[in-house]
């Protein structure tokens, strides 16, 4: 039985630290980096900046790509076995297939703990790191912000848009100003921008021309009667203050805060007076739904695991490109449906706390259904 689980495990254990290798790489770390490539070239930023950012994103990467690498392993080393009829010789020889799952369950908890600890601690704490190395990128030259086709929402009290941009001239933006309530006071459409920086101010200096714009009443913002629409102006400039980028930073989102962190956030919810009741309702269904989803996450493995097999055997095709396929059509719809119930965090009547489980007994009913039906046969 020894040398049963040193085959089986060997294999998986080979197999999933190639895939979560490649995904981690191809998936994750490719597009992020990908994003950022404008801002960091610009920018002239050093080699150990990049890898320094690069190793805060990398925990990100492995919440998604431990439980998808495996799920890729438990198909294509169970579907090699079923294709070149290993697992009928086990079974011919007495050996059931729950007891060749032993190393896949050991496999399983192994990665369930490691994504535990990675969500609850490591992906926070890798999350502020990450925003920190952004902003301290951004003050030492915030015009490398303001790429092509971009949104540059790092100013707490505006959200720019720029279709594309040569050096410090910007054509065809879009500026959303803000209140502090977080609400729409101001839209400005303008043709053409130059961006210039005054370092005694500490302010960016945003020059507009052929610039038109709505803006709503400060005394009854929810009025869309009072909006006033269709103002026009030849040039005009709109100061950013780059001392609220380290505002913008000191400020910590539930994605940044540890487990602990969210706790104490929930109880001090509770306790804000000055929300209505909607607004506290609002605000802990959201952290709730935070911290179910570090734990739902986190037994993805295990879920993976109790479907991947018997999906495996049922395919019995021992080619590469069918367990991927598998694999890609799991791990695609389970990240989907827990992406969307994390979209609606907000809306406390709808349970998304709740909702997010359902994948993973989803994965365990469709799992135990099927090892149901093998050991039929």
């Amino acid at each position: 039985m020894k040398l049963i689980d040193r085959y089986v495990g060997g294999q998986l254990l080979l197999t999933t630290s190639m895939a979560v290798t490649v995904l981690s790489f191809v998936l994750v770390l490719a597009n992020i980096f990908k994003q950022l490539l404008d801002l960091l070239v610009k920018n002239d930023t050093p080699v150990e900046v990049i890898l320094r950012f690069l190793a805060y994103i990398l925990p990100f990467s492995l919440i998604y790509t431990i439980p998808w690498g495996f799920l890729t392993a438990v198909l294509l080393v169970f579907g090699k076995m079923s294709g070149e009829n290993e697992l009928i010789a086990f079974r011919a020889n007495g050996v059931s297939v729950p007891r060749i799952c032993y190393s896949v369950l050991v496999l399983a908890v192994i990665c369930v703990g490691i994504c535990f600890w990675i969500n609850i601690d490591v992906a926070p704490r890798a999350q502020a790191k990450m925003k920190e190395t952004l902003y301290n990128i951004a003050t030492s030259n915030p015009m490398a912000m303001f790429g092509s086709d971009r949104i540059i929402d790092a100013f707490p009290s505006k959200k720019i848009y720029v279709e594309s941009s040569k050096g410090r001239e910007l054509s065809n933006l879009l500026v959303y100003e803000i209140s502090e309530n977080n609400q729409l006071m101001k839209v400005i459409f303008a043709h053409r921008g130059l961006l210039e920086t005054d370092r005694e101010k500490k302010e960016l200096l945003l020059h507009i021309f052929d610039a038109r714009y709505e803006a709503r009443d400060e005394d009854d913002v929810d009025s869309l009667m009072k909006i006033k629409q269709g103002i026009t102006m030849q040039e005009s400039t709109l100061p950013i203050s780059i001392e609220e980028l380290s505002q913008n930073k000191k400020g910590k989102g539930i994605g940044s805060m540890t487990s602990g962190e969210l706790l104490e956030r929930l109880n001090n919810e509770e306790r804000k007076a000055h929300l209505t009741e909607k607004e506290r309702q609002e605000e802990g269904s959201a952290t709730k739904t935070e911290m179910n989803k570090r734990y739902s996450f986190s037994l993805a493995s295990f879920a993976f695991a109790l479907i991947g097999v018997p999906l495996a055997i049922t395919a019995h095709r021992k080619e590469t490109s069918i367990g991927f396929l598998l694999s890609l059509i799991v791990a695609v719809t389970y990240f989907l449906f827990i992406i969307l119930s994390y979209s609606i965090r907000e809306k406390y009547w709808l349970h998304p706390e709740f909702l997010i489980w359902l994948p993973n007994l989803l994965c365990l009913g469709t799992g135990a259904w099927l090892f149901w039906r093998m050991s039929r046969r």
